[in-house]
């Protein structure tokens, strides 16, 4: 993500400074015109603007820290995952560093950063929104949703439980019918054109229906391990929102599950390897009916 999000900067003309912790990473960006920065610390110098893009609020910490004196003065645009507290503390701690901030989430995946549909969510001071707004838009549609700094990650743990408890009711349904020998491409092209399609089973699902056929499921855009993570994220959140937790935490194992089969380095689809479960003796017991 954070590649895409510097090759789109670059891509709409904005002089760009790269670091990350694994150096070679940078090395497509770099070669595409951005400058790498030796340190953290050089590459927050190098602009009045710096986005991040990690895995949760405590790797920012962590990583930051040395370009903590560095920040001062300066804006930072966090795009990471977590929870509206985790949104809040970060403002907190950027103002005692005397850095301006803005907290945010990308509703995209990586290849589709840079389309100006692409929604990002933005919180917090909207003055800085508001200053910074040009180079937002480079990255794609940015949305403003108030000053608390903590909607931004709500948003996004709102909306993509609802994305996963979609995914989810798609790939159960596909294992259920499965028992009895339907297939995946056969069944999918029923559940897209059954009722409301929009909105109940998405066609991008459809598309991949034969990735389930084959066991197929790459990680290139997002491994098993990267959606746990969210899952914890949107678990975290609804307790700390007071809203029932159960759902989100029952998809959050079932993912753990997925990891534990050995699914880890796969996106999320293989989930459907769980759900198929042992299907040979419901099967038999079909055929024993008919």
């Amino acid at each position: 993500m954070g590649l895409a999000l510097a090759e789109a900067l670059l891509e709409r003309g904005h002089p760009t400074t790269v670091w990350n912790r694994t150096p070679a990473k940078a090395d497509g960006v770099v070669a595409g015109g951005a400058r790498r920065a030796a340190s953290i610390a050089e590459a927050v110098s190098a602009s009045e603007i710096s986005i991040i893009c990690l895995k949760d609020y405590e790797t920012m910490y962590g990583v930051l820290g040395p370009a903590a004196e560095a920040l001062r003065g300066r804006t930072l645009i966090n795009l990471n995952s977590g929870t509206p507290g985790e949104a809040a503390a970060a403002a907190d701690w950027a103002a005692e560093l005397g850095a301006a901030y803005l907290d945010g989430a990308i509703m995209v995946p990586p290849p589709l950063v840079g389309d100006p549909e692409s929604v990002f969510l933005y919180s917090g001071s909207e003055d800085v929104f508001d200053e910074h707004r040009e180079t937002l838009a480079s990255m794609g549609a940015p949305r403003f949703l108030g000053a608390d700094p903590g909607l931004a990650v709500l948003h996004n743990a709102a909306l993509l439980g609802l994305m996963y408890a979609t995914v989810n009711g798609f790939l159960h349904a596909t294992a259920l019918v499965g028992s009895a020998g339907v297939s995946a491409v056969e069944f999918a092209d029923l559940a897209v054109n059954w009722f409301l399609p929009a909105v109940v089973v998405n066609p991008a699902l459809v598309e991949q229906a034969a990735d389930l056929e084959a066991s197929d499921y790459p990680g290139e855009l997002g491994t098993m391990e990267m959606n746990r993570n969210a899952l914890e994220h949107i678990a975290r959140t609804c307790v700390e929102q007071g809203v029932h937790a159960d759902q989100a935490r029952h998809m959050a194992a079932i993912a753990e599950q997925a990891i534990a089969a050995g699914h880890g380095g796969e996106n999320y689809l293989a989930v459907y390897e769980v759900f198929k479960g042992d299907q040979a003796m419901p099967q038999r017991r079909i055929a024993s009916r008919a």
